[in-house]
């Protein structure tokens, strides 16, 4: 499908390695990142649950008659196909049925609790991460230096890629990665994250599960998780943090279930510790890999 002004992704080739190795692919990753766009790029044909039109026909479609939804020439794109679980179970079925690659791409910027009620779709559904832009994606690095062929040990020779004024790099701090904010003034992108967290704070946490949370905890416990972003702070860590920053008494299990919450809207990601070969008897060589197996200078 032709989108006009659509940017490259880093993880597009990747997309067309998994869609010619698996039968299905889940795209992955928090709202506004520009999970759909991409999905629409490789897709041949899409149905949106999401779609208001008729009183949101298409999600009541799908929770009537499920096989409604995966009708469309491959890759089929199936958008927010959290709204309808059993789309996930209907799609595993489909892909075991017919021994066929690249049939459906599932985008969802969360991950309902009853996924694979019936299969966890092992080896027929592949779950592709994807994030904002990278200053590459955004067109704000040249993208002369890999940070794969630095890793790899590859000679990148010499290059001269400047040095960004302060200001600079503050506003890409400031702006993010989110493909909207591109282009826009400071002023303006300022404002998006703040109505971006407003709004997950206010209506998506609440609609993940039903599970009424309190506004002022859910908003103390993401500045405590932003005062210690990478660092190794554990759960007692953050509720002590809250208690002692925000006078706010929350206990462990509340903020596991908070924390568990903002996973599965894709909030938080855990990086995982550098893990050197320090089991080998021989000094192994290691290789780096991006989330697209290609890294750009930032």
């Amino acid at each position: 499908m032709h989108i006009d002004n659509y940017r490259q992704r880093l993880i597009d080739r990747k997309l067309d390695v998994y869609l010619s190795t698996f039968g299905a692919v889940c795209v992955e990753g928090p709202k506004w990142c520009g999970k759909t766009w991409t999905s629409m790029v490789h897709a041949q044909s899409a149905f949106f649950v999401g779609d208001p039109e008729d009183n949101f026909a298409n999600r009541q479609l799908a929770s009537l008659e499920v096989n409604k939804a995966l009708e469309g020439k491959s890759p089929h794109l199936i958008d927010e196909w959290q709204e309808v679980p059993s789309i996930w179970d209907a799609v595993r079925y489909s892909v075991d049925q017919r021994a066929e690659t690249g049939r459906f791409i599932l985008t969802g910027s969360s991950t309902p609790q009853n996924k694979g009620v019936l299969h966890s779709g092992t080896g027929r559904i592949a779950s592709l991460p994807m994030h904002p832009m990278s200053l590459w994606e955004s067109g704000d690095s040249s993208g002369l230096v890999s940070l794969a062929d630095v890793c790899a040990g590859h000679d990148i020779g010499v290059q001269n890629v400047g040095s960004p004024a302060i200001d600079r790099l503050v506003s890409f701090v400031v702006r993010g990665g989110w493909p909207g904010a591109v282009g826009k003034s400071d002023a303006q992108a300022v404002m998006i994250p703040r109505e971006y967290v407003e709004n997950i704070i206010k209506i998506d946490i609440q609609k993940l599960d039903d599970i009424e949370r309190d506004h002022v905890k859910v908003r103390k416990c993401l500045r405590s998780l932003a005062r210690n972003e990478s660092t190794t702070a554990s759960t007692a860590t953050i509720r002590d943090d809250i208690a002692e920053a925000d006078d706010t008494s929350m206990g462990v299990n509340t903020v596991t279930t908070y924390l568990a919450a903002f996973k599965r809207l894709f909030l938080t990601h855990d990086t995982e510790p550098f893990s050197p070969f320090l089991r080998s008897p021989t000094n192994a060589p290691r290789t780096c890999h991006s989330p697209s197996d290609a890294a750009s200078a930032e």
